[in-house]
């Protein structure tokens, strides 16, 4: 059985190697990209990502518009997100939000559930 796949899209270097880390242990195949840009030429291409996990305040491209342009393409639309962002009003309808910082547990938990 093939593992699931996680795309993590934040512009924080730490967080999104700590996060990508945790992910692999937990026995992820995990992508990464560094502003919404490099997450739209990942998500161009196959295999698809069971969850993509999306920070929303990013340069060069930023995670709204990145789940604006998922749900706007038939290929991506079906695909859960969990944003991650400090702002729960920035949170778009239909996305998974997790407040930053975030919980590792509780982001565990949500990846699991998605999966």
């Amino acid at each position: 059985m093939s593992r699931k796949r996680i795309l993590v899209v934040d512009d924080e270097a730490d967080f999104l190697s700590s996060l990508a880390e945790i992910l692999e242990e937990e026995g992820y195949a995990v992508e990464k990209a560094v502003n919404g840009r490099e997450a739209l030429a990942r998500l161009s291409g196959a295999p698809l990502p069971s969850v993509v996990i999306l920070d929303l305040m990013m340069p060069v491209l930023g995670g709204g518009e990145v789940y604006a342009a998922m749900r706007a393409d038939p290929r991506l639309v079906s695909i859960p997100v969990i944003v991650s962002t400090s702002d729960p009003a920035q949170a778009p309808a239909g996305a998974t939000f997790l407040r930053k910082p975030i919980d590792l547990g509780r982001m565990l938990e949500t990846v699991r559930r998605l999966c």
